[in-house]
C-alpha cells in the first residue's frame, strides 16, 4: 500500500523539479505533460494535495515576492528534508513493485532525474524480479483452473496480463540497458 497517493506523488516530483511550485505552477505542468487523462489529476486534487503535503511536513509554503496581475501573492511551496526523503523512497518503490498497469509506475519515470542511474538500475531489477513474481502466480492459477482447457473468455482473462507483465519486463530491461550505457558514457558503470 503506498502511503502517498499519485497526485501527493506528482507533487512531490513538480516540486522538487522547480524547487519551489505555486498550485498555479503545477496547474499548467500537469496541462503541459497530460497528466490530467492518464493520472486523473484536476485543480481541486491539486490543491487538496498540496494543503495535505504541507500538513504532513513534507513540503513547506514560502511566500513569493513576485506578483503579476492582481491576485494574491502566490505561495510557493518547497520540499523538506523529510519530503526528499519521502520522494525518494516513494520513487525507489513505485520503479520495483507496481504491476504492469500501474500508473505509479509512470510516475516513477518521470521521477528518474531525482534518483541516482545506480539506484535506478537497483529499483528496476528488482521490479523484474517483482513481474516475474506475479507472472509465476498467475500461471500457477491458470493451471489449476484448468489452463489451455479453459473457456477461451477465461482464457483471455489470464493470457491478457501474461502478454502485458511479457511486454513490461521487455521494456524494463531495455530501460535498464540504456541507464547502464549512459552510466558508462559518463564513467560510473555499475
Amino acid at each position: 500500500m503506498h502511503t502517498l497517493s499519485n497526485v501527493e506523488f506528482m507533487l512531490l516530483q513538480m516540486i522538487a523539479e522547480h524547487h519551489q511550485a505555486s498550485g498555479y505552477d503545477i496547474m499548467k505542468l500537469v496541462e503541459q505533460r497530460g497528466y490530467k487523462e492518464w493520472a486523473n489529476i484536476g485543480t481541486t486534487s491539486i490543491y487538496a494535495g498540496l494543503k495535505k503535503l504541507s500538513d504532513k511536513g513534507w513540503i513547506s509554503p514560502e511566500t513569493s515576492d513576485e506578483k503579476s496581475g492582481k491576485g494574491p501573492t502566490p505561495t510557493r511551496f518547497a520540499l523538506t528534508e523529510v519530503g526528499i526523503r519521502k520522494l525518494k523512497n516513494e520513487i525507489l518503490d513505485s520503479l520495483s513493485s507496481t504491476r504492469e498497469r500501474d500508473n505509479r509506475f509512470d510516475l516513477g519515470l518521470a521521477a528518474l532525474p531525482h534518483i541516482g542511474k545506480e539506484e535506478a538500475v537497483i529499483a528496476l531489477r528488482k521490479r523484474l524480479d517483482f513481474l516475474g513474481q506475479a507472472s509465476i502466480k498467475i500461471r500457477q492459477k491458470y493451471e489449476s483452473q484448468g489452463g489451455a482447457s479453459l473457456p477461451l473468455n477465461v482464457r483471455a482473462l489470464f493470457l491478457h496480463p501474461f502478454s502485458l507483465i511479457e511486454s513490461e519486463q521487455e521494456f524494463v530491461s531495455r530501460l535498464i540497458h540504456e541507464l547502464l550505457e549512459e552510466a558508462s558514457r559518463h564513467g560510473q558503470i555499475y
